[in-house]
């Protein structure tokens, strides 16, 4: 690895692929003939999308790649400067890129009938834009299932000034999941059996040990109830090893990624999340790491043991082994049935030991919103041999679709949020086969570690932990709220937000130019979100720290089963943005929206997610985006006032 005062000698004058032999040591393993992410350096570049053949596990496969590589090349550039991305497609279908957390004008954003047409077979689309801000981030398709097979890249942006963070050597750790099989066909059997790629369910073994440690009778009402829900307590992921093989920077654990370092060195590594499905847990065992940023912004040091990472979440970490000895890098599927394994070491080309795949975690009735403890349930007579247990079975679920959940409180301030009443929007929730259930009681999950991790017996990340280096740049309380819940009938495979999915929606959630609005996520299914909002940072809101003006702000947020999070965010940037989970399925079966800034001279919002003047999104082409659901037209954007826009909000 090169020391930073070296890196200009080995990468000066060249936007191009490096060689093999100058590619920058943060983008290469130190292992003999195990190259790393190739590098492109400068502010003009070059990229042809494409497939081409590669080996994974010595198995031969084809990706979709850029410049012929699966992860695509590492991508520098400075803070300030002004890049151009000359995008060729040789594929004989649409593709496209999606520059992921970088706050570009929404014409740059890449995505396919929300913000430009998609790059067609054999055409150039020439994505230019001045570089706001400085981190780790990431690039990726936004066209059908290219992400699941490659399509997906590093981005590093250098600060224009000092960096905050000091470190000898780095490394860039772009984390994904691989299938040999055909993505298409892959989500064609979610959607016919969600569970047919679930190969961790609980079995007749695990209901005797149940009841040896809880009794007979808890054990009983516990399968029925999960039985009465039609759902499993093992629904932690969609795709597991069985069919994934798990990479890091488009290596398996057989490959051995290998990095290198000098004892008593501050080795800085990029971890990137581009995974299709997989949230990850990730630990070196025997080597804390201290976070200093988080989804490319500077967080306030804070040291931990593991910690979970969504897709698409990204998070830098310092390691400063101390002994010249083999660290395992470890990047463990959330639901523990496969994992990716990387090795830093004093010299190139050790192994380190590679753990053993831990215990499966499952889920319990706080993770659908039904925390009997927490409800008091025992004083209920709900122990275990209570004959007036309530029966589950019998509950309407359906029936709780129709729950007004107005009427439960959401329009009252937050009473951990500033002293402010808040005008709180949430659209009524559509009954029908795509809501199978709703969380009785969505509590804030903040202080909790990721799914699995409660029980660890070390050091984890929780997201109430974080807190911005730098000030916030907006500490106004918010003026509006909107309630948007999480919703699915998992069994059928459907995924929406309010019920809605994305090939049913008409109307793009509103902000305003200027204004402030606090978006509140509620998890009603069983499964953790990343959610995605293009476009903007966001604030995490978290109780009784709001006043430090250190929130962390993030792009991509985990929303836990039964979990109500809220986040502030500042409305800046006119146009037209995805929101969406970045579960790659998910987004493909219709969990995504569109968020539209209007100008400041349109009118305010009505008291609705959605202003019936506005932008009329029932001419949105869904089927540009490559979604199997998604067959309308074209959008139509004559409507919104792009007039109105400033000369200097077409450039940020």
């Amino acid at each position: 690895m090169l020391h930073r005062r070296r890196f200009l000698k080995y990468v000066a004058g060249s936007a191009g692929l490096a060689g093999a032999g100058a590619l920058p040591a943060w983008a290469r393993s130190s292992s003999d003939g195990n190259l790393g992410i190739p590098a492109l350096q400068g502010n003009r570049f070059d990229l042809t999308v494409g497939t081409f053949p590669m080996r994974i596990n010595g198995r031969a496969t084809e990706a979709i790649g850029v410049n012929g590589t699966a992860p695509a090349p590492l991508l520098r550039f400075r803070e300030g400067e002004e890049v151009t991305l000359n995008v060729t497609n040789t594929l004989n279908t649409d593709t496209s890129i999606h520059w992921h957390g970088l706050l570009v004008p929404f014409q740059m954003d890449g995505v396919p009938g929300v913000s430009f047409p998609g790059i067609r077979p054999g055409e150039t689309f020439t994505y230019k834009y001045a570089v706001p801000q400085n981190g780790t981030y990431w690039y990726h398709s936004h066209s059908g299932l290219q992400e699941q097979v490659g399509h997906y890249g590093p981005i590093i942006i250098d600060p224009k000034g000092a960096d905050p963070v000091a470190y000898d050597r780095e490394y860039v750790l772009v984390l994904g999941d691989w299938t040999f099989g055909d993505p298409d066909r892959l989500f064609a059997k979610l959607k016919k059996h969600s569970d047919s790629q679930n190969f961790q369910q609980r079995t007749v073994g695990d209901f005797f040990e149940d009841a040896s440690h809880k009794g007979l009778g808890s054990a009983l009402e516990d399968r029925a109830m999960w039985g009465a829900m039609r759902m499993s307590p093992r629904d932690l992921a969609d795709v597991g090893a069985p069919t994934y093989t798990y990479l890091i920077n488009g290596r398996s654990t057989a490959d051995n990624f290998n990095m290198v370092f000098n004892p008593g060195e501050r080795v800085r590594l990029r971890i990137i999340n581009a995974a299709a499905m997989t949230l990850f847990n990730v630990r070196m065992p025997g080597l804390p790491m201290t976070i200093v940023q988080a989804d490319g912004l500077n967080v306030q040091p804070l040291e931990v043991d593991e910690f979970q990472m969504g897709v698409a979440e990204t998070y830098d970490v310092i390691v400063t082994p101390q002994v010249a000895e083999a660290f395992a890098f470890v990047a463990e599927s959330i639901d523990r049935s496969g994992q990716a394994v990387a090795t830093l070491g004093p010299r190139p080309g050790m192994r380190a030991t590679v753990p053993t795949l831990r215990p499966v975690p499952t889920l319990t009735m706080k993770d659908m919103g039904m925390d009997h403890a927490a409800m008091g349930h025992g004083e209920m007579g709900m122990g275990a041999d209570a004959p007036e247990a309530m029966d589950h079975s019998t509950m309407d679920h359906g029936a709780m679709a129709g729950m007004d959940h107005k009427a439960m409180g959401h329009a009252m301030p937050d009473p951990h949020g500033p002293d402010v009443q808040i005008v709180s929007l949430e659209a009524p929730i559509k009954r029908g086969p795509g809501i199978a259930n709703v969380a009785a009681m969505p509590v804030s999950r903040l202080d909790e570690p990721g799914i699995g991790l409660d029980d660890i017996g070390h050091r984890t990340l929780t997201y109430s932990q974080l807190r911005s280096l730098d000030p916030n740049p907006d500490t106004r309380p918010p003026g509006r709220e909107i309630v948007v819940h999480l919703t699915s009938n998992m069994e059928r495979y459907m995924w929406s937000f309010d019920g809605v999915k994305f090939s049913e929606v008409t109307k793009s959630i509103q902000f305003h130019e200027g204004e402030r609005v606090r978006l509140t996520l509620i998890n009603d299914t069983m499964m953790p979100h990343p959610i995605h909002l293009h476009g903007m940072f966001f604030d995490l809101v978290i109780p009784g720290a709001e006043a430090s003006g250190h929130l962390p702000r993030k792009h991509t947020v985990i929303v836990k089963p039964a979990e109500k999070l809220s986040v502030d965010i500042s409305a800046e940037h006119v146009g037209d943005w995805a929101f969406h989970c970045h579960l790659l399925f998910h987004m493909a079966a219709g969990m995504m929206q569109v968020v539209s800034i209007l100008p400041s001279d349109a009118p305010m919002p009505m008291a609705d997610h959605q202003a019936p003047e506005m932008m009329d999104h029932s001419t949105m082409d869904h089927s540009s985006m490559g979604h199997g659901e998604m067959d309308d037209s074209k959008m139509d954007h004559s409507k919104m006032n792009h007039d109105a826009m400033s000369d200097e909000d077409m450039k940020r």
